[in-house]
């Protein structure tokens, strides 16, 4: 599979060949949508956690009588219906996101992903790359 190699200003000044086992394999989307999910899996930290009435600070008494007074009954000022009351139904603990994939599936469907950036035409080569400093 030739492919053509330009320099910095654009202009074609050469040929190259690629490998086929790498470029040339057919593109599978699912197993490349497999390893990205897995990837992206294996990048999140998994830590949310909100807390419950039992665990938020206070609210160890009973804000005011069960019978007299002629407002509703409550036994703790961190219910979740009060404000600064614990959370009723949020996340909870840490939990463990990760996920394996073999390695023969990760290293096919990068060989799939550079492929498919080729076959679309969004793979360049430049012969030499020169970056000016700042």
């Amino acid at each position: 599979m030739k492919v053509d190699i330009y320099n910095q200003k654009g202009e074609k000044v050469g040929q190259t060949e690629l490998p086929s086992e790498i470029f040339g394999v057919k593109i599978n989307p699912d197993l490349v949508w497999q390893v990205v999910v897995c990837q992206k899996a294996n990048r999140r930290q998994g830590t949310a956690h909100a807390k419950t009435r039992s665990e938020v600070s206070g609210g160890g008494r009973k804000p005011w009588a069960q019978k007299g007074l002629g407002r509703a009954r409550h036994g703790s000022i961190r219910s979740p219906i009060w404000r600064k009351g614990g959370v009723a139904h949020g996340p909870r603990k840490e939990r463990i996101w990760k996920k394996k994939i073999p390695k023969k599936m990760k290293r096919k469907a990068l060989f799939m992903a550079l492929a498919g950036k080729l076959k679309d035409k969004e793979l360049i080569l430049v012969d030499k790359l020169e970056l000016e400093k700042p």
